[in-house]
């Protein structure tokens, strides 16, 4: 059975940096395309940030300078670097895997994890 599993959420300061982790199980995932979303209370999931097999990353507008998406295919893990971060960046974060080409904007993502939540404080 496929399965996303992020950890690394947290509570920090404005201007501090977490490090969110995503565990693939059950099945290969370096020929997958590989995302990271968000949601805010009351607000639509978001995407932030993905990244294909090949390694070439896509960002949101919001988070570019500050987050860097990396994988592990060794792992079968995705990360999440994210630096500076903002009040604005508090959110649910949820990792997605999909089998099908990685591209800007894409929100079709076959298989999410549970969620990590992300707090900043200002």
């Amino acid at each position: 059975q496929v399965q996303l599993e992020e950890s690394g959420g947290g509570s920090v300061q404005s201007g501090g940096s977490l490090r969110l982790s995503c565990a693939a199980t059950g099945y290969t995932s370096n020929t997958y395309c590989m995302g990271w979303f968000r949601q805010a209370p009351g607000k639509e999931r978001e995407g932030v940030a993905g990244i294909a097999s090949d390694g070439s990353t896509t960002y949101a507008d919001s988070v570019k300078g500050r987050f860097t998406i990396s994988r592990d295919n060794a792992k079968d893990a995705v990360y999440l670097q994210m630096n500076s971060l903002k009040p604005e960046d508090t959110a649910m974060y949820y990792c997605a895997a999909d089998p099908g080409s990685c591209y800007p904007g894409k929100t079709t993502f076959h298989t999410w994890g549970p969620g990590t939540q992300v707090t900043v404080a200002s």
